[in-house]
């Protein structure tokens, strides 16, 4: 038998009731929050949705032709670049010309600007990395494309770009990959 009760809010009833949990609207909330989280598998990278007919994939050396060059980021952004290939996907990496999928990346961009000011004076710069992606489709030629993808990773003004680029370069590898990764085999 349920009793009405006065509470200090001044309403009356069943405490779950005044608070609007009921057993119902707790299991209605759950069972949408479940659902929720399982649909953001659609998002995941391990679904990638490659033609059945598309085998093997190409990933050729990445070059820097940026004005400033930072040694690490080409052969880190190429090995980098294959593993995720490798990992992510079902294709085969050959150094062939007749590979499904071609990919030809070019670091063109490596440039510092100042992105905040404080008191007269940097207290922000910005490194913005640009990659320029050729991709080619052998089995899909309207597939072809050429863009440029870039990033911005900020870092304190009294950092050397020596000391900055040693703090960001995993992130730089990390981010940049997955840029380009997405670019190719998620459509975005």
């Amino acid at each position: 038998m349920k009793t009405n009760r006065q509470y200090a809010n001044g309403s009356k009833g069943n405490r779950g009731i005044a608070m609007g949990f009921t057993p119902l609207v707790f299991y209605c909330l759950f069972l949408v929050s479940l659902l929720s989280c399982s649909a953001c598998k659609i998002y995941k990278f391990k679904d990638v949705s490659i033609p059945p007919e598309v085998k093997t994939v190409r990933i050729q050396y990445i070059e820097n032709k940026a004005r400033f060059v930072n040694p690490q980021l080409s052969p880190q952004l190429t090995d980098k670049l294959r593993q995720k290939v490798n990992n992510q996907t079902r294709l085969t990496q050959i150094q062939g010309d007749d590979a499904h999928y071609d990919i030809k990346c070019e670091i063109t961009g490596y440039d510092v600007t100042t992105a905040g000011i404080s008191q007269q004076q940097a207290a922000t710069n910005r490194l913005v990395v640009t990659v320029n992606v050729v991709f080619k489709n052998r089995l899909d030629e309207k597939k072809n494309f050429e863009a440029p993808v870039s990033r911005n990773f900020d870092f304190s003004a009294n950092l050397s770009l020596d000391q900055a680029q040693a703090q960001l370069t995993p992130t730089i590898i990390q981010n940049m990959v997955d840029e380009i990764f997405n670019r190719i085999f998620s459509n975005w």
